[in-house]
């Protein structure tokens, strides 16, 4: 899932206090000969507050047993996200599907200035202050995993400084 992504860490669920958020549910229906069937998808992010996020899709005819299902499949997708003092190291692009989101570290006491599925993925990775901008498709599940795509591009001083074989000094005053 995530290998586009070069320096991601994969975080087990062992020993976290995860927290889930219910981003959408959305009433799908199938029409067969002998009527229609209704069914629910339910997104949801689970993360620890502290860094740690994923995000899960579960589909059932039941709508407890679809967010039971998407809050398991979010634990087995968890990543670990740098943070800087609460807020992000750097402003970043993210993009999937029709959806694009924009990313911006903020001061201390701005705090998450975001809407939707892009504040839910923002609390959920424990990020207090931040600005956003979500653009094109307010789908949520291609929104979530837009705010994703920013997410694991971003780069912490001390991998960038590793990437490059230089040191933490340098990165900063080049």
């Amino acid at each position: 899932m995530f290998q586009k992504y070069k320096n991601v860490e994969t975080v087990k669920p062992g020993g976290l206090d995860l927290k889930d958020k219910l981003v959408g549910i959305q009433r799908v229906t199938k029409v067969t000969k002998g009527g229609r069937a209704f069914g629910f998808s339910a997104i949801v992010v689970v993360g620890d507050e502290n860094g740690v996020v994923g995000h899960g899709l579960g589909k059932s005819k039941e709508v407890a047993t679809a967010i039971a299902k998407a809050i398991e499949d979010g634990k087995k997708n968890l990543v670990r996200i740098p943070l800087n003092k609460g807020t992000l190291p750097h402003e970043q692009k993210g993009k999937f599907g029709g959806a694009r989101v924009y990313i911006q570290p903020a001061s201390h006491g701005t705090g998450v200035i975001a809407g939707g599925a892009v504040r839910s993925v923002l609390e959920s990775v424990g990020v207090h202050d931040v600005l956003s901008k979500s653009q094109g498709s307010s789908n949520p599940h291609n929104v979530v995993k837009a705010t994703f795509d920013a997410l694991l591009q971003l780069r912490d001083a001390k991998t960038i400084a590793a990437q490059r074989g230089v040191s933490l000094e340098k990165v900063f005053k080049g």
